[in-house]
């Protein structure tokens, strides 16, 4: 039975819709406060995020607080029915703290220190900056914490960035220790630092590493990133001591970028009460608009699956373009409309936007925004906005539900450092992030639910987990995957699996290292290939999966030998001709299958199209469905939600499943045999014994 998560804060059990709203900016101007709230009213909004960047507004002199015009805005919100994300301001500290404090200005890598300005401009380690953040955080705690508007707290904003400073360098030395049971040899071991004399033999000479010093110690790299993402995290839970104890009620969501690389997000989500991120796809930057609609699904299915499909928050959007794109194309019309459903078909319980009103001036002041330069609601943005709202304000029975996804994608944030970082077998074109959404699209384009794991998730609830490029291997995780193909699961891996353990170092003994028993292959040479070289995967005959012909391999072909495995398809060219290129090995009641190398789009999802049948994987909607139309679902125990969508400018049509009937709750009507699709159009469908009075 699927459960229905409980609203991310029950003061308000229906979608959030809002922006992030900076009130401060017109605090010369107060009258369009006033007129923010009716617009806001309007547009069918509910939520505002306030108080992001807001140090010297809240605080114009060190010691001297000013809430006035913050108490001013949760009034007017409470009083207007409304609600506000509270954010603490460390994003961007005043220009008083850098002049008086300059220590919590951030070093570069080049060693230098930073001048004044930006934003995350700061160290996370500074004693007198964390100080600083606690007093203002304690401030707006006590001051709000009974406010009938305060929602959800949002600590600080996309945190990001490093620092090298003395403090940082302490700092890591003693993360060091401490993960190292304060061994110099244990280290030393670990980093293989013999290579290149490079070893250790006192601890104040390891440094983080930087353009001018060390980058070629790779284990260094490694956990240089995990003491970032460890320091982000500390930094972020000395933010919430205050909130936790004056408002223990109240979530606590910091917003992340999707599937950034500086920090380990699999890891930090695990501090915060619910995800929320900020999505900003280049729509309408190819023909095939869909290519990128998949890639979008991947990452909000990313961000759902950080903790357990628990409902997330799409905490920024743009309701029109951005301004900091290479070109800053405008939504087309119903664009907004389905991009916004398709996070809340991939699990969002919010829609909301940067920003609400565009600044007069400073970067953003081109950024999309609900409310332009113009000031009113009579343009094309604010109608999209209101109809967003509109529709949100329909599907409360959808509040808290979940996607009940069969198969899991496993996307490391560890594993991606460690491939980037590799020297070899190509220094260009490893791709691991467009490698893992290569896999996902044959689902995505068939409607199917897909979970984005660590390797460290729990495997036993899937029938179906794909580990694309499984290069690094933590301890513990071989032995789970063993565990979940002998219990009747079946496992995809590829190329570059199983080479090195979670320091870095190669496996002994032949790759792909701990994976080779549940393979039942062993990778004896990597082949990198040129860009425009290609060879071909041939299909043996009557091979078990029923797949014929050929298909184009390219960038990696792994040149490996079957040993208990069964060959399903060889090289075409080349002097590995005829050896084997994809396999399958019984293991216990499940089995696992080895993609050798890099192949098309079109192999991929004729491969799993086979496998999904052959598991009986479930459909969000079981019919076909045309290319470039995606079908998603979010379900309870007695709720079932579909949601079709066209991610084509042509008009699409879904023959839907005989002897259904559907209600579409974006206009009303029953749906039966045939569901027409406007470009760019949504149809969110709930069968009869779904509906709700």
């Amino acid at each position: 039975m699927t459960k229905r998560f409980p609203p991310i804060n029950p003061k308000l059990p229906h979608f959030m819709h809002g922006g992030d709203y900076n009130p401060e900016q017109w605090m010369r101007t107060p009258e369009i406060w006033d007129e923010d709230m009716r617009l806001m009213q309007l547009a069918h909004c509910n939520v505002m995020t306030v108080g992001v960047f807001s140090w010297v507004s809240l605080e114009p002199e060190e010691g001297r607080f000013d809430f006035s015009w913050l108490d001013t805005i949760m009034d007017k919100l409470a009083e207007n029915g409304m609600y506000a994300v509270l954010a603490t301001p460390s994003g961007a500290r005043p220009a008083w703290m850098s002049q008086k404090y300059p220590e919590v200005l951030r070093v570069n890598a080049d060693g230098r220190r930073n001048l004044h300005g930006g934003r995350h401009n700061h160290c996370f380690t500074s004693p007198v900056y964390r100080e600083k953040t606690h007093i203002i955080n304690e401030a707006l705690a006590k001051r709000y914490k009974d406010h009938p508007a305060l929602l959800v707290w949002h600590v600080s904003n996309e945190y990001s960035g490093e620092c090298h400073c003395d403090y940082c360098q302490e700092a890591f030395r003693t993360w060091l220790k401490q993960k190292y049971n304060h061994s110099l040899d244990e280290l030393n071991e670990a980093w293989w630092t013999g290579f290149w004399s490079h070893t250790y033999t006192d601890w104040s000479q390891i440094e983080s590493p930087r353009p001018r010093g060390e980058t070629s110690v790779h284990g260094l790299n490694l956990d240089w990133k995990r003491f970032v993402t460890d320091q982000t995290i500390d930094f972020m839970e000395h933010e919430m001591v205050p909130l936790r104890e004056h408002t223990p009620h109240v979530p606590i969501t910091t917003n992340l970028m999707g599937t950034f690389p500086g920090l380990n997000y699999q890891k930090l989500a695990r501090h915060i009460d619910v995800v929320s991120w900020d999505s900003y796809p280049w729509w309408h930057s190819s023909k095939d608009e869909w290519k990128l609609a998949a890639s979008v699904a991947f990452t909000h299915d990313a961000m759902r699956s950080l903790k357990s499909g628990q409902p997330f928050m799409l905490m920024e959007s743009t309701p029109s373009v951005t301004n900091w794109q290479a070109v800053s194309k405008l939504k087309r019309p119903l664009m907004h409309l389905l991009s916004s459903v398709q996070a809340v078909a991939h699990g969002a319980d919010t829609v909301q936007y940067f920003q609400w009103r565009k600044s007069r001036g400073s970067m953003e002041k081109f950024h999309g925004a609900v409310v332009d330069h113009a000031g009113h609601e009579n343009t094309r943005v604010f109608r999209d906005v209101t109809s967003v709202g509109e529709l949100l304000e329909k599907l409360d029975s959808v509040v808290g539900t979940t996607v009940p996804a069969e198969t899991a994608i496993i996307f490391d944030w560890e594993n991606r450092w460690v491939i980037e970082d590799a020297a070899g077998p190509r220094q260009k074109g490893r791709d691991y992030v467009p490698t893992c959404e290569s896999h996902y699209s044959s689902f995505w384009l068939r409607g199917i639910p897909v979970d984005v794991v660590s390797m460290d998730a729990d495997l036993s609830k899937y029938k179906l987990v794909i580990a694309p490029m499984l290069h690094m291997i933590r301890e513990g995780v071989a032995e789970r995957i063993e565990q979940f193909v002998a219990n009747g699961g079946t496992f995809v891996t590829t190329y570059w699996s199983g080479i090195v353990n979670d320091t870095d170092l190669c496996f002994l003994g032949g790759f792909p290292g701990p994976l080779r028993e549940v393979t039942g292959v062993w990778s004896e040479e990597m082949d990198a290939l040129y860009d425009g070289d290609t060879n071909r995967l041939c299909m043996v005959e009557n091979n078990s999966l029923g797949l014929r012909g050929e298909y184009e391999i390219h960038t990696f072909a792994d040149q490996i030998h079957a040993q208990t495995a069964q060959v399903l398809a060889t090289y075409g060219d080349d002097f590995y001709a005829g050896q084997p290129a994809l396999t399958v090995n019984q293991w216990g009641k499940g089995r696992a299958y080895y993609i050798a190398a890099r192949t098309s789009d079109a192999f991929l999802f004729d491969f799993y199209g086979q496998v999904i049948k052959d598991l009986s994987i479930g459909r969000a909607l079981d019919c076909d469905l045309p290319i470039g139309v995606s079908a998603a679902k979010r379900v309870d125990s007695t709720t079932n939600t579909v949601f079709v969508m066209n991610f084509t400018s042509a008009t699409q049509t879904v023959q839907l499943p005989d002897g259904h009937v559907f209600r579409d709750l974006v206009t009303g009507m029953d749906q039966r045999a045939t569901l027409s699709l406007s470009p760019y159009g949504v149809a969110i469908l709930q069968t009869a014994a779904s509906l709700r009075p």
